[in-house]
């Protein structure tokens, strides 16, 4: 089987910096049609600048927390390119919370901002990829949904125990939509990763450096990873390379959910 993706088309979340950002490049490089979208316009008019109007990349910029949002971007890729193959939700927040106060309302938000527009939106290019596939003879696969899930669904610390729930929920869902959506031979995946320097983790040591050295302590391959060493994985999962793989939640994190959680409150 083929690791090409050359000539689909994938609307990558959570584009605008980070992992996000890094698996949009690679797959643009590897000859896909991207869409990048993200809430920060600014990042990504920052990150691809104007892109003409035969460009293989395009962006979009909305809050996909909101229905119309989601259906308007579904629209802009369509005029676009014509069709949608491959989803890759990589939009996500990471926030300390405490779990001891009622007051605090972390859990919500962060299933809002994390969960449920990642389900929303794959429910929709689903709907999509099936109606493209109506009339085929091909029974080939009709696309590929990657999601961005974190080790912290399975290692939690207290202060994290918000992002810990939602990652846990993003695993979940990942295996019922891909039973769910497998008559219809659409897979759905997750990528669940630690120890990779994700947008927020980099903002994190930049205000606390001693996190580095408790994470690498905690890696048994040393290092923190950069957002391309995860680009690969994604390219992998959303092409006929995995064409027999659905529901499974692929750990990249260097072999840190092998050794016991680190002390920093961070992913």
């Amino acid at each position: 089987m083929s690791f090409s993706i050359s000539g689909k088309t994938a609307i990558v979340t959570g584009a605008a910096n980070g992992i996000g950002l890094a698996i949009g490049k690679q797959f643009a490089a590897a000859g896909a049609n991207v869409m990048f979208a993200d809430a920060d316009e600014a990042g990504l008019i920052r990150e691809l600048g104007s892109q003409p109007e035969d460009s293989s990349t395009r962006y979009f910029a909305g809050d996909l927390r909101e229905r119309l949002t989601i259906a308007n971007l579904l629209s802009a890729t369509i005029d676009a390119f014509d069709q949608i193959d491959i989803l890759v939700n990589g939009a996500r927040q990471v926030v300390t919370s405490d779990p001891l106060d009622p007051e605090d309302d972390s859990t919500h938000m962060l299933l809002n901002e994390n969960l449920l527009p990642t389900l929303r939106l794959s429910q929709q290019v689903a709907k999509r990829m099936i109606k493209q596939g109506e009339g085929r003879e091909s029974q080939g696969p009709l696309g590929s949904i990657v999601n961005l899930s974190s080790i912290a669904a399975r290692r939690t610390h207290p202060e994290l125990m918000a992002y810990s729930v939602s990652s846990a929920a993003m695993d979940q869902m990942t295996r019922s939509l891909s039973v769910a959506m497998a008559p219809h031979r659409i897979r759905v995946n997750s990528i669940a990763f630690g120890s990779v320097m994700s947008a927020s983790l980099k903002a994190v040591l930049r205000d606390n450096r001693s996190y580095r050295e408790d994470i690498e302590d905690h890696t048994p391959l040393g290092r923190i990873a950069s957002p391309t060493e995860l680009t690969e994985t994604a390219q992998f999962l959303a092409s006929e390379a995995s064409s027999f793989m659905t529901g499974q939640i692929v750990t990249l994190d260097g072999g840190r959910t092998l050794l016991d959680p680190v002390d920093a409150p961070v992913h």
